[in-house]
């Protein structure tokens, strides 16, 4: 028998014409695309998959990924736009032209009032040393591991502002109820 997830009041069995859907990729807007990359590529090890200008209406994605040896990526750019969404888990930053140069300009993080996005998250594998590469790399931290009531969790901020919880996949296994 496969696991069919856990049930509560709102879920609906997994309907046939679902096979196959993924979530591929959740968006979040960067002011200084320049800074997002550096922060992302230096920092959590991502990879630009590929980058789509859309010049009529000024603004560029740009597709992130934490690529695995085994991973094989197109060298064509067609076949490689093509392969970018058809992945799991990556990271997409939209950076709207020319927010680079306002220098009061800001994205809501959604954590401030009124709150509503929250954060994205990765997994590492040793939290501690996670913990220690971002005090290298002048991470901001909104929570460390050792602080607050969930122990070995820990908040970072990028950039924007935005919000990204890190794991480790272990540490886990006996949270909540």
């Amino acid at each position: 028998m496969s696991f069919e997830g856990e049930q509560y009041p709102g879920v609906a069995p997994v309907a046939p014409q679902t096979q196959g859907f993924r979530l591929n990729h959740t968006m979040l807007r960067a002011k200084d695309p320049e800074r997002s990359l550096a922060f992302y590529s230096q920092v959590f090890g991502m990879q630009v998959l590929r980058r789509l200008d859309f010049e009529e209406m000024q603004f560029s994605l740009y597709f992130l990924a934490n690529l695995e040896a085994s991973d094989q990526v197109p060298e064509d750019t067609q076949a490689r736009t093509a392969w970018t969404f058809s992945q799991k888990g990556l990271l997409e930053l939209t950076h709207n032209w020319g927010t680079e140069s306002q220098e009061d300009f800001a994205y809501h993080d959604g954590n401030a009032e009124p709150q509503g996005f929250g954060h994205i998250c990765f997994s590492v594998p040793d939290l501690s040393a996670a913990q220690a590469w971002f005090d290298e790399h002048d991470v901001t931290f909104v929570k460390r591991a050792d602080q607050g009531k969930m122990k070995d969790v820990v908040f970072v901020k990028d950039p924007d502002g935005y919000w990204i919880e890190v794991v480790q996949a272990d540490l886990m296994a006996a949270s909540g109820d």
